[in-house]
């Protein structure tokens, strides 16, 4: 039950500040009040959702600041991965790793937005999934999902696959030729670039939020 009111948040199903009401997650999801209370207050526990006294519980809006140094984690963290991933890729991690890459340069060529964001997920979590680190893994899954919102409005932001794609490269060409130090400082450079750009996105306004 966690897990699939916690994927549905990820997603952006539910947006920032949106009332979570249990009587409809437990018949949308199938599932007992009981489970759902306990899913909701598991959910406060990790950041991703508020309970307000009174009121019921929402989805928590992550505020700039926040979403800023949520980043900067995440670039400590992915930054190790890509490192890790570097040294322990196998030649089928590496095609897989350079399939994607072909994949965004021709999303980026056929204005695909969507189709390049869908992308970037499955990049980072390959990286991810290829280091083997699995406490990142755990810690990475939280932040995202606390940042779902800023990760949207970048996605989304005119002209950012362009400038993100060559970084994308960067870190897949690093991770190819087994070299940690520039799989990691790849990794690092791109999350520098999001950090960046945040400021300016989130005062950006994108109807489908």
């Amino acid at each position: 039950m966690v897990d699939e009111i916690r994927d549905a948040i990820t997603r952006g199903d539910f947006a920032p500040n949106q009332r979570l009401v249990e009587a409809e997650l437990s018949e949308q999801f199938d599932a007992g009040r009981g489970a759902v209370r306990n899913a909701l207050v598991q959910l406060a526990t990790e950041g991703l959702v508020e309970r307000v006294q009174n009121r019921g519980a929402r989805v928590r809006a992550v505020p700039l600041d926040e979403a800023i140094e949520i980043t900067e984690v995440r670039m400590v963290v992915e930054g190790l991965c890509a490192a890790r991933a570097a040294e322990r890729a196998t030649d089928d991690d590496k095609a897989e790793l350079r399939e994607i890459a072909e994949q965004m340069r021709a999303a980026v060529a056929g204005g695909d937005v969507w189709g390049y964001s869908e992308l970037n997920k499955r990049l980072h979590s390959l990286v991810l999934r290829v280091s083997g680190q699995r406490t990142a893994h755990e810690v990475l899954s939280r932040l995202r999902g606390q940042n779902v919102r800023h990760q949207f409005r970048l996605a989304l932001h005119p002209g950012r696959p362009g400038v993100s794609l060559p970084q994308h490269l960067a870190i897949v060409d690093a991770i190819c030729a087994g070299d940690p130090v520039a799989a990691e400082q790849a990794m690092r450079e791109h999350l520098r670039s999001v950090i960046d750009a945040l400021p300016e996105v989130d005062g950006t306004r994108i109807s489908a939020l």
